[in-house]
């Protein structure tokens, strides 16, 4: 394209002499296009910043690959298990847990929950609870025969049976009931509150407590037996092959599932919510592509004897398609530069402060995250752009197809 091509799709632009209203529709598809990039940058960050914080929130707390045997039954002959596991590639550690339902209960509250039990060496091992901790510590070790073991909830759960470190709650289940006149009663076992956990996620901040492995297969009457294994790998997207790996180690009646697996159903909504989201948010774009097209041929008919002028003084038919192409090229470059600045802007500041909050026990997670990577933001420009040079080559073509004689003539 040459340099009076430029110059001409720049004076069309700005249309100064006879209909000003064009200038107006113009800056209106700029702001339209801006506002179409601004929030499919916005979203898609949005949704990439819940997919990370939900899974380094699992994974934080949940294992990267859980062992169990089938039909649920319990592992009675787990520590072969445990060394044959160990010795996989990309395994870091492995830990048997004990894991059930139960019904919590205070002096001023009751609620359910799951209660889990581990080896306080090995979740230290295993997860970063200690950092998530808001009050008291992860101590699980009993201090003697007659006291109560110590438990550690999380802070919904505790807030829910109104309870603080040295407090004292009960734990129900129906594997330990007790025969009664009229109907058997689950036995209540007595802890104390050593530790307040926060994680973020709600099911486990509304419903988890962690005790030892002991006082755990006490609860459910497990004897010596836990409820499975819980490993942890070097490299967390392996979770799927070592899972396979694990499965075929130990055989049947055992079996591994993958974090990826156990949590297959939120992440696919995850990624439909995404997609959804970003086809929904591209008409915004598709409109503004629309508000171009009717620029342009406003344009077009202002300009016709211009054209026609053009024409006979020998410019081609390539070179006026050209003109209405940049113009609509020029509308998509400030629109999508425009719209990525400020979609930049609000993400930056999100991420760093945090102003919009999330109701928790919904979106399980406390605030808007925000993730943003480059290779969106080169797509959605990408996108952008591509619709709008579309946008323009109706009007191109036809302000191309003119007969410079009868252009003249036009008024």
């Amino acid at each position: 394209m040459s340099s009076y091509e430029f110059f001409i799709a720049k004076r069309y632009l700005k249309s100064k002499r006879k209909v000003r209203f064009i200038s107006i529709i113009t800056y209106i598809s700029i702001g339209g296009v801006a506002v179409g990039v601004a929030a499919l940058v916005i979203v898609l960050s949005l949704m990439n910043g819940f997919a990370t914080e939900v899974r380094s929130r699992l994974v934080g707390m949940d294992a990267h690959v859980r062992v169990r045997r089938f039909h649920g039954l319990p592992m009675e002959e787990y520590p072969p298990l445990v060394s044959k596991v160990a010795k996989i590639e990309h395994v870091a550690a492995v830990a048997p847990y004990v894991f059930g339902e139960a019904m919590l209960l205070s002096k001023q509250n009751r609620g359910g929950g799951t209660v889990k039990g581990m080896d306080p060496a090995a979740m230290r091992a295993m997860y970063d609870l200690d950092q998530h901790l808001v009050a008291g510590s992860l101590n699980l070790k009993t201090t003697s025969e007659e006291s109560p073991p110590p438990i550690v909830l999380g802070c919904g759960l505790a807030d829910r049976l109104r309870v603080g470190i040295g407090d004292e709650v009960y734990v129900a289940t129906l594997q330990n009931m007790q025969p009664g006149l009229m109907m058997t009663m689950p036995k209540l076992r007595r802890f104390t509150v050593t530790g307040v956990f926060e994680i973020g996620y709600y099911e486990f901040d509304a419903a988890l407590a962690i005790t030892s492995i002991e006082a755990a297969q006490k609860i459910f009457g497990l004897g010596d037996a836990v409820t499975g294994l819980e490993v942890k790998l070097d490299n967390l997207y392996l979770a799927d092959r070592v899972g396979e790996r694990i499965s075929d180690a130990l055989g049947y009646p055992y079996y591994a599932r993958s974090w990826t697996q156990i949590n297959r159903q939120l992440f696919s909504w995850m990624t439909m919510e995404k997609w959804g989201s970003f086809i929904v948010l591209s008409l915004i774009v598709m409109v503004a592509a629309f508000n171009i097209i009717s620029t342009l041929i406003m344009v077009v008919m202002e300009k016709t004897r211009d054209i026609g002028i053009l024409k006979s003084m020998g410019a081609t038919a390539r070179s006026i398609k050209c003109i209405f192409l940049f113009e609509g090229l020029v509308v998509g470059v400030m629109g999508t530069t425009f719209g990525t600045i400020i979609g930049f802007i609000l993400c930056w500041v999100q991420d760093q402060f945090k102003l919009i909050g999330l109701p928790a026990e919904i979106y399980i997670i406390n605030a808007v995250p925000i993730d943003m990577r480059l290779l969106d933001f080169v797509w959605v420009s990408a996108a952008s752009l591509g619709i709008c040079l579309l946008a323009s080559l109706y009007p191109a073509k036809k302000a191309a197809a003119m007969d410079p004689v009868e252009a003249i003539r036009y008024e």
